[in-house]
């Protein structure tokens, strides 16, 4: 274990210990309440392993055998027979839900979803109306995303729902009957309506506006009995709340809301592998407490018989409640915690006899002390528009002149939050002060902070970015000539803005899987994720078959600007990105090539939307170290280049 000192910085911790997988992630208890399972490493890569609930890891048995790329989502069933997971090939995201038989775990996994190139699974779900089965959510036609039942002992398939047009939702009940439905209208706002089970005709219940959801208004759940629909909607307020509409009435009711804090539909992004939104009773599908934004994320608790679970899982850690999972009877549970030093530590609790203990840390090599906190912060930017932001400083350093790496979130509809980041610690441990900002079109501010974000690309949005590390000069902390701009998707988007639009600004950039054009990226998209970009790209940037708007998609373009960059740039793409494509990341090296303009270029071949493999992780950010080393000026400390 890496310890701190009482005098100065922390020694310099191992690269690997910060981006090798974690030895333990993931766990939850089987609906039985008799086994947990967790991800751990095995065969190089992460593996899904069981064990019994009294048992430690060296009883535990590894049930996949994964050798080319880690897994990440799995899923108990209700026969304690099988364990399923989703897996796709190099990133390509493509996934396939697989079948795990755990009587005979050596056994090779079985591909319930065999399907064609550029098909795949969005999701599964247990069907408590038809046990043995799964209800899976599947593009077998390209563009329509169709609900299918499958037999998980024979893998049997048969379909369950049509979806009828692109980019519509059906709702189903704890029956799998179709409850409710949302679309999009014409004029972008989504519409909701009651579906009669029976003739399947709809109702209207409920519009929202597009713009202020441009992630689709999340989330979005029928409650067990079918009568209520649970959204996220600002209703009066610029704040997200959860609210529950009766489906006879249309009544609205508030279900959970804050006030100056947002409902955090994060989670929604990308289920099973986020922190959720709310969390849902295993027993009975109700809601049982709802997340929302703030400087530490905050859980307000809905059931009252959760309260008192509630009231005991939070004294197990310092840190905000993560993952949960428990039994069918709601007696014995499965918590993990998210925390800026000591992250996804797993408790086991049982609420019969209030029995606790710790079932593992995720990075039990790593001494929290060593690691640097990380602090809310906020200002307002250049026109007023309030900016709330992370900080991370290294330990035992005077936070003073201190070389800054600005770190830019994806999406954009997204937003950085308090916990565990390997990237910010590994930076602070190499003694860089570390800047996350929320800047205008992230979600979790309110809904006119979302929407401050239309037509700004490369505009406002970046000016936001400048603003924020201003603010961190004229307190001290920054030095001015050692600032670094890095981030990934969007955030790589903005490295380059950074370095195009601000040319003399940044010392150091680094573009992970960015976009360099986008109007190519929008035209490069999976196509059925089109109906989807309405109300987010299209409205937010512009529609590249309309010439006005493609023009000025082009005019807010790093390609375009290519020939101002100056500034030492790295570039990271993977081959298999189906969202930002390969020639995103080549075309703009190419054009700096061409000009003779030194830029570093790392492209893995078996990698898609973001580094997963160890090996990769740690050749990335080796070369992210090397690269602010060199540019930022001398470190603290760092290791020899």
């Amino acid at each position: 274990m890496t310890t701190s000192t009482s005098q100065g910085p922390p020694e310099l911790i191992d690269i690997e210990e910060f981006f090798a997988d974690p030895e333990f992630s993931g766990a939850s208890i089987s609906p039985d309440g008799t086994r947990i399972a967790y991800r751990a490493p095995a065969h190089g890569r992460r593996n899904i392993w069981v064990r019994g609930i009294d048992e430690d890891h060296a009883d535990a048995v590894c049930v996949t055998h994964d050798a080319r790329r880690g897994i990440t989502t799995y899923y108990w069933t209700d026969d304690p027979r099988w364990l399923l997971y989703l897996q796709d090939t190099d990133g390509n995201e493509d996934w396939h839900l697989f079948r795990v038989d755990l009587d005979a775990p050596d056994e090779p996994a079985v591909d319930l979803t065999p399907l064609a190139p550029g098909s795949r699974v969005f999701g599964a779900e247990p069907s408590a109306e038809v046990p043995g089965t799964v209800l899976v959510w599947m593009n077998q036609r390209p563009m329509f995303i169709d609900t299918f039942r499958i037999d998980v002992a024979d893998g049997s398939t048969t379909l369950h729902l049509e979806q009828t047009e692109p980019g519509e939702t059906v709702l189903l009940d704890r029956h799998d009957r179709p409850a409710f439905g949302a679309r999009l209208a014409e004029d972008g706002a989504f519409e909701f309506s009651a579906i009669d089970p029976g003739t399947g005709d709809t109702r209207l219940l409920h519009r929202v506006g597009g713009a202020e959801h441009p992630m689709g208004a999340q989330p979005q759940l029928a409650t067990p009995d079918g009568q209520g629909l649970l959204v996220g909607s600002y209703q009066d307020s610029d704040d997200l709340r959860l609210v529950r509409i009766d489906r006879e009435t249309g009544q609205e009711t508030v279900v959970a809301a804050v006030p100056g804090h947002s409902l955090d539909i994060k989670g929604t992004m990308a289920p099973d592998v986020l922190p959720p939104t709310v969390f849902l009773s295993r027993r009975t599908g109700e809601v049982l407490a709802a997340r929302f934004v703030g400087d530490r994320p905050r859980i307000e608790v809905i059931d009252p018989h959760f309260a008192e679970v509630y009231a005991r899982l939070a004294q197990l850690s310092d840190g905000v409640l993560g993952t949960l999972s428990s039994d069918e009877s709601e007696q014995r549970w499965v918590a993990t915690f998210l925390h800026d030093r000591d992250p996804a530590v797993a408790w086991f609790y049982d609420h019969v006899t209030g029995e606790s203990r710790q079932l593992f840390r995720a990075y039990p090599r790593l001494d929290p002390a060593a690691l640097a906190p990380m602090t809310a912060i906020e200002f307002p930017a250049r026109d007023g528009l309030p900016l709330h932001a992370l900080q991370t400083l290294p330990v035992g350093v005077e936070p003073r002149n201190l070389p800054l790496v600005l770190l830019v979130h994806g999406g954009p509809w997204s937003h950085d939050t308090w916990g565990y980041d390997p990237l910010v610690q590994f930076l602070a441990n190499r003694g860089c002060a570390v800047l996350q900002v929320n800047f205008r079109g992230s979600t979790g501010y309110g809904k006119r902070h979302t929407t401050a974000a239309i037509g700004e690309f490369a505009a406002a949005m970046h000016d936001d970015l400048i603003d924020a590390a201003d603010h961190l000069v004229a307190e001290g902390i920054a030095d001015p000539a050692r600032i670094g701009i890095m981030g990934g998707s969007y955030g790589g988007y903005a490295a380059l803005v950074g370095v195009t639009v601000t040319p003399d600004y940044f010392a150091a950039a680094v573009d992970y899987v960015g976009i360099s054009d986008l109007a190519n990226f929008l035209r490069t998209l999976p196509p059925f994720t089109r109906p989807y970009n309405v109300n987010n790209w299209y409205l937010y940037v512009g529609d590249p078959e309309d010439p006005a708007q493609e023009a000025d998609m082009l005019a807010r373009s790093p390609l375009t600007m290519a020939d101002r960059i100056r500034t030492p740039l790295l570039v990271a793409q993977g081959a298999n990105d189906v969202r930002v494509v390969q020639a995103e990341s080549d075309n703009i090296v190419a054009s700096l090539r061409e000009r003779g303009v030194p830029v570093e270029y790392l492209l893995a071949a078996d990698e898609g939307h973001g580094f997963v493999n160890p090996e990769n992780q740690i050749r990335l950010y080796r070369a992210v170290e090397q690269h602010f080393a060199r540019h930022l000026g001398a470190y603290i400390r760092f290791a020899p280049v």
